[in-house]
């Protein structure tokens, strides 16, 4: 196990909204190399609907990261290092009508930058779902946090950082 309190994590961000029993319901488990993680049942409606935050308003909030990169066509990549620990974050924030629609991100950072990362869409005002990349099931914001601090813990996010 490594020593830094990490997430690891490869997701697209979604705005959960505000009505969580009316648009998300608790659905079935999903159990991974981490554990079991109760998912979202999500409707493809709400999937259409951006985040509340306009695109160049989280452009602007992201480009105010120390050593953040963010690309007009809302590609970023942000790196740091946490005592001798190098991590790095790569998205995608993708625009719909002016908005931020939904967000690709893939590596590993410190749970305090994460935070700052979400803030840059909007969070703690708007509360996000992650979705998880690869087996494709929705989570919520808590459960995500579980999920992705039990991969930092592992050293999974040994291979989502730069060499």
């Amino acid at each position: 196990m490594n020593s830094c309190q990490c997430y690891a994590f490869e997701i697209l961000l979604h705005p959960l909204g505000v009505e969580l029993d009316s648009v998300s319901q608790p659905s079935a488990l999903y159990t991974d190399a981490w554990g079991s993680w109760p998912t979202l049942t999500v409707s493809r409606q709400r999937l259409s609907e951006p985040m509340a935050i306009g695109f160049d308003e989280a452009n602007a909030r992201l480009s105010q990261l120390k050593r953040m990169f963010f690309e007009p066509d809302g590609s970023f990549v942000w790196t740091g290092q946490h005592n001798e620990l190098a991590w790095q974050v790569d998205g995608n924030a993708y625009e719909f009508k002016g908005r931020v629609f939904w967000v690709a991100l893939k590596g590993s950072c410190p749970i305090t930058e994460f935070d700052q990362l979400l803030a840059g869409f909007g969070w703690p005002e708007e509360t996000p779902m992650m979705q998880l990349l690869r087996p494709a099931v929705f989570l919520d914001e808590v459960t995500f946090r579980r999920h992705a601090a039990r991969r930092g813990a592992t050293g999974d996010g040994e291979i989502l950082r730069p060499r």
